[in-house]
């Protein structure tokens, strides 16, 4: 076991050795935005001697009191570490190995250090993300993915009470060699989604609608991957909640690729009244009415025109060492070919 976390260690040295080398003295950091304003700041400092490295967030903005995507400080270690074996171009086990080189600074009372008295639900699934995407970013990876989870919630309580969660894809960024992936989950999120047939067989839901979100994606030399849309439409009185980002601030292109488009979330009631729910928030239904969930495409990377694709193709995946998980409506293109 040591010898297997010694091999993770020297690997994440020289993939920092290499990165500084790149860089020439560059400064390493980007800072990034969530939905509310509140700044994810990066500041990395690499030894070229050693390989060690520090992550300093200082920058980030104060905790949060009215929302729970506050994030624990073991979920910035874990998108550390994840970023890291993702820019690792070689077959190393995911261990503690890969953050041995790393100090990570994180300033007390922060969005990802909070008090204990803090709501923390949310940095799981949506504030881990986002500081994936600003690791990439200071790093220049690739362009940003969905950066969110859309995190999407419906049910009643009563004697025949119910509850139903799931997690809904998006669109991967692209990089310098290749195009962003439709319809997918991204980063560290280990979900996938409900068949449609078992969905309405267990819950009074119709899906009217699960299909990629065409021209999502941010144009480029590659583009970025196209968003979903998740069409719900719900049989009875019900609460609905939506936990999502990147409604406000478009994922970011790179190296002069443009921005994917922003997600949207839209309470469509049986009379045809359309209304923007906004990134965070929940509504109590009747019968008859829809949900309609279009989740954000990833950033394009470089300038679009110089590199003409004569059809967009979802099954163009990223490499190997930057990971994307199953479950999308990708890996069953008939399906959105249908719909």
């Amino acid at each position: 076991m040591g010898a297997i976390q010694d091999s993770a260690e020297l690997a994440v040295r020289n993939l920092l050795k290499r990165l500084e080398h790149e860089r020439s003295g560059e400064d390493i950091s980007a800072v990034d935005y969530m939905d509310d304003g509140t700044p994810n700041q990066l500041k990395v400092t690499i030894n070229p001697t050693d390989g060690s490295a520090i992550f300093d967030f200082t920058g980030t903005g104060p905790e949060l009191m009215t929302g729970n995507w506050n994030a624990p400080i073991a979920i910035c270690n874990s998108a550390v570490i994840f970023a890291l074996r993702c820019m690792v171009n070689s077959d190393i086990p995911l261990n503690h190995g890969c953050i041995k080189p790393v100090q990570i600074i994180i300033p007390d009372g922060s969005l990802l250090r909070p008090s204990a008295e803090a709501a923390v639900c949310a940095g799981n699934v949506l504030t881990s993300q986002r500081i994936v995407d600003v690791i990439f970013k200071s790093f220049k990876v690739c362009a940003a993915s969905q950066g969110c989870m859309n995190n999407l919630t419906f049910g009643n309580d009563g004697e025949n009470g119910f509850g139903y969660y799931e997690t809904i894809a998006g669109g991967s960024g692209a990089g310098p060699s290749w195009a962003g992936t439709g319809g997918v989950h991204t980063n560290m999120t280990n979900t996938r989604i409900t068949d449609p047939e078992s969905l309405e067989r267990r819950y009074p839901v119709a899906l009217r609608r699960f299909s990629l979100r065409r021209g999502s994606g941010g144009a480029g030399m590659y583009p970025g991957g196209d968003g979903v849309i998740r069409d719900i439409e719900l049989r009875l009185p019900m609460s609905v909640s939506i936990l999502s980002e990147r409604r406000s601030f478009a994922p970011y292109g790179m190296a002069g690729g443009e921005d994917g488009q922003r997600g949207k979330n839209t309470w469509i009631t049986k009379a045809g009244r359309c209304i923007n729910v906004g990134g965070k928030g929940s509504i109590r239904v009747q019968p008859g009415d829809r949900f309609v969930i279009e989740t954000p495409g990833g950033g394009g990377y470089g300038p679009p025109g110089e590199l003409v694709w004569s059809e967009r193709d979802e099954s163009i995946v990223m490499p190997t060492f930057i990971p994307v998980a199953n479950g999308s409506v990708a890996a069953n293109r008939t399906l959105a070919e249908q719909v």
